[in-house]
């Protein structure tokens, strides 16, 4: 194929990655510029006395979307990357010492249904089928196809009232299953992608369809290891990247994308541009110059965004055989603390929280007899409340710890090696998230599809979108779909 098309691709997250390796598969030259001094985006790589911390996504649900781009570029996955299967997918814990293991066996499923309610087996299984009819509708036929006109939306709209997608989340679960404990268990999914399953659209009980599908994986060393062979997929197939390349000002001229300017003074010329980078940044910042960046900006400044992270990442210097790979840890509240994260005004005084072993399927994170964890706290974002993160922060943590000490870690502070936190105000000021949201706009019913920023700019040609602000949204089979959708456009667009 000819090389005669050049792109330019803002932001090296798993959106940016999947979409430069789309278009360079297919003659496109590619550049890929990213800020930081290493890829990843969101699933940066921390290494510190041996161990190695994922800053996240630690979560693969969909391999397939993962195996697509290598099949794009004509090589096998095998050769890049190996994904490890995690059993059981996820650990749900209580306060009250209950446990329920989330796994791929429907035997083993129902009998933990049944413990806590028996009513709740068949409901359970009426659930499971609505989840696959939305994951059918929502995933397979629309999760990779761009809504750029309200049409395209119409023509969506008798399925997705059909599944009564104005329902939330946890509203569909109550539906079918009884249980206050089944009802968490089976709606805190779309908090993995920012969502309040209070107020998330019912579409997001997909991903429960997606899992049982798929399972659940993690990559070998790691998910800085499928960050490192997606960019070897893509340098191989002759792209560039260059890290330490923040960029500073996207130029127009005639009403089109003509170049791109980082920090230290380089031009990138291209004839289309992709931004990975935040919505509100991309606007705002790197377009503010013009009055489409300016007009935009605002209007994404009114949205509702999701709420952020306090991730801690600590190693300690022996093993942890009581976990599994991924814990979720369930407060005393649900509804309410939810309500919290989601509004403010204020930091919640308990928690519900994320804990991640990632050395329960690889040892090698860890040095020999060590274990690399990270426990995530979902919290309000720089909008809905004013907490000063850099003193907060070290008290937060010791909060953190003292909880995980009490109910899962026993002794942990005895054997800490090493820790780190990344706040909300890390993920504003290293990440450019406006309001330092970790999942970008939140995926409410009328910030979804159509009424997300389009993976194509309506006004400025040869300017597209890619990533959790764009459709279909966040999450990494999230984030790669956007990367299919606008790829598909780009290479429409770029044909004489």
């Amino acid at each position: 194929m000819s090389l005669s098309r050049t792109a330019v691709v803002v932001g090296a997250g798993f959106g940016g990655l999947a979409l430069a390796i789309r278009l360079q598969a297919q003659g496109v030259q590619t550049t890929l510029l990213e800020k930081r001094d290493k890829p990843g985006g969101r699933a940066y790589v921390y290494e510190d006395q041996g161990f190695t911390f994922d800053a996240g996504p630690t979560v693969i649900t969909d391999p397939s979307a993962i195996e697509e781009l290598f099949a794009v570029a004509g090589k096998p996955m095998s050769d890049y990357v190996e994904l490890l299967p995690v059993a059981p997918f996820y650990r749900l814990c209580w306060e009250d010492g209950s446990t329920f293991d989330y796994v791929n066996d429907q035997a083993v499923l129902d009998r933990q249904i049944h413990a806590l309610n028996p009513a709740d087996v068949a409901g359970y299984q009426r659930f499971l089928a609505y989840s696959r009819a939305v994951f059918e509708e929502g995933y397979l036929k629309l999760g990779a196809v761009p809504f750029l006109s309200i049409r395209d939306m119409l023509q969506a709209g008798p399925q997705l009232a059909r599944l009564q997608a104005w329902k939330s989340v946890y509203g569909m679960v109550s539906r079918f299953i009884q249980n206050e404990k089944l009802r968490q268990a089976f709606s805190f999914h779309s908090l993995l992608v920012g969502g309040n399953p209070f107020a998330t659209s019912s579409i997001y009980t997909l991903i429960h369809a997606l899992e049982r599908r798929w399972g659940v994986w993690f990559p070998k060393g790691g998910t800085g290891a499928l960050v490192r062979g997606l960019v070897r997929l893509f340098e191989d197939l002759g792209g560039r990247l260059e890290l330490n390349a923040e960029v500073a000002h996207i130029a127009l001229q005639s009403g089109r994308v003509s170049s791109v300017r980082v920090r230290d003074g380089r031009e990138f010329a291209c004839d289309q541009l992709a931004s990975n980078a935040d919505v509100v940044h991309t606007y705002a910042q790197l377009l503010g110059e013009h009055p489409r960046g300016q007009q935009e900006g605002a209007r994404l400044r009114k949205q509702r965004f999701s709420n952020s992270l306090f991730v801690l990442h600590f190693g300690l210097d022996r093993p942890q055989p009581q976990l599994q790979h991924h814990t979720v840890c369930f407060g005393a509240r649900y509804r309410g603390l939810i309500d919290e994260i989601f509004k403010g005004p204020g930091l919640a005084t308990d928690f519900s929280l994320y804990l991640h072993a990632p050395c329960v399927t690889d040892p090698s994170l860890a040095p020999v007899g060590c274990s690399s964890h990270y426990v995530l706290s979902p919290v309000p974002h720089l909008g809905n409340a004013e907490v000063d993160w850099e003193e907060e922060g070290p008290r937060y943590r010791e909060r953190l710890f003292d909880y995980l000490e009490q109910r899962y870690m026993p002794g942990l502070r005895e054997h800490l090696v090493t820790s780190r936190v990344f706040t909300p105000l890390d993920f504003r000021e290293q990440l450019n998230a406006h309001l330092g949201s970790a999942f970008s706009l939140e995926p409410i019913l009328t910030q979804s599809a159509w009424f997300r920023p389009h993976n194509r700019d309506a006004r400025v040609p040869n300017l597209y979108l890619v990533g959790a602000g764009t459709h279909p949204g966040a999450g990494v089979p999230g984030v790669i779909g956007s990367a299919k959708a606008t790829a598909g456009l780009m290479l429409k667009d770029s044909q004489p």
